[in-house]
């Protein structure tokens, strides 16, 4: 049934040869997400992997702006679980916590309510695609600034010559599709 489901969610992906720029390969998610289906599956294999992997030991899931936010509170329903937001800079009212990373061609920051989540709480990030690996290691340090413990990053999509995963460190990290 997995492998199924799996090859539902690749079926779903596009490629866009020289977008943003010439050179790049982009991989669309948005036919996942207009596919009731092919959406449905990505989080019920996401949501086995997490259950499988850490038990009932989650308290919740943490989406990054933007399309984690996709992915993030569907995920989270499915595990019974929470969804707290990582957002970037002036989205969250009232007190937060922020950290900057730099960008391919800049910096950005990230921040989350400083009320979110308390010391020790145990935590998965997802995003829809994991390419350097620069924004979901800063939503990890904004975590630790909360501390929080991370337990695993999510995505749907890894690029992997870009060894974004490899920029988490320690933290371990599972993709459903992975591409160069």
């Amino acid at each position: 049934m997995a492998d199924l489901e799996l090859q539902l969610v690749a079926r779903r992906i596009r490629s866009f040869p020289d977008f943003p720029i010439p050179g790049v390969l982009f991989r669309d998610i948005s036919p996942v997400l207009k596919d009731p289906d092919s959406f449905r599956a990505s989080i019920n294999l996401l949501a086995q992997h997490l259950k499988n992997a850490h038990g009932g030991k989650m308290d919740y899931i943490a989406g990054i702006d933007s399309r984690g936010f996709l992915f993030g509170p569907s995920l989270a329903q499915a595990l019974g679980l929470g969804c707290v937001l990582i957002r970037k800079r002036g989205k969250l009212p009232g007190p937060t916590v922020s950290t900057s990373y730099a960008l391919e061609y800049g910096k950005a920051e990230l921040e989350i309510q400083r009320d979110a989540l308390e010391p020790g709480q145990k935590v998965v990030v997802v995003d829809d695609l994991l390419a350097t690996g620069g924004t979901m290691h800063a939503a990890c340090e904004l975590l630790g600034q909360l501390q929080a413990e991370v337990l695993e990053c999510v995505s749907l999509v890894e690029l992997t010559s870009l060894k974004g995963r490899e920029r988490l460190g320690p933290v371990p990290f599972f993709s459903l599709l992975q591409y160069e």
